[in-house]
């Protein structure tokens, strides 16, 4: 793996959502391998970030959309349309007609929490 199709979260790095507060595109030669997927980095000091504490920086539900796990179905994400919610990186999907985050703004952090992480649970060891 070393194009950023290849990589998670479209090649951008989830250490960028915590340390920039935005995304970025990482780089494929600043790269570490979790769980079964390649993430990118903007530079090696973000993958020493990283691999002291992958599961902080990995994006929750898999890297879906958080919204559509609150509505009990599985959406791509737009990796440019996230929040950080609980400390967890949270993605969403993001199109012409849907805009997801509204959506789970509308409904509170608090209440979508709790059905995503019940419907991922069920889906993940159903």
């Amino acid at each position: 793996m070393t194009s950023t199709a290849e990589a998670s979260i479209g090649g951008y790095s989830p250490v960028s959502y915590f340390e920039a507060h935005k995304p970025e595109l990482g780089r494929a030669e600043f790269h570490a391998d979790h769980l079964g997927k390649r993430y990118l980095f903007t530079s090696a000091a973000q993958v020493a970030t990283f691999q002291k504490n992958p599961a902080k920086y990995t994006p929750a539900f898999g890297g879906t959309c958080a919204f559509g796990h609150s509505v009990e179905k599985e959406f791509p994400v737009d990796p440019t349309c996230f929040k950080i919610a609980d400390g967890k990186l949270l993605l969403f999907l993001k199109s012409a007609d849907v805009d997801a985050k509204a959506l789970w703004e509308k409904d509170g952090d608090a209440a979508c929490m709790v059905k995503a992480n019940k419907h991922y649970a069920q889906a993940k060891h159903g």
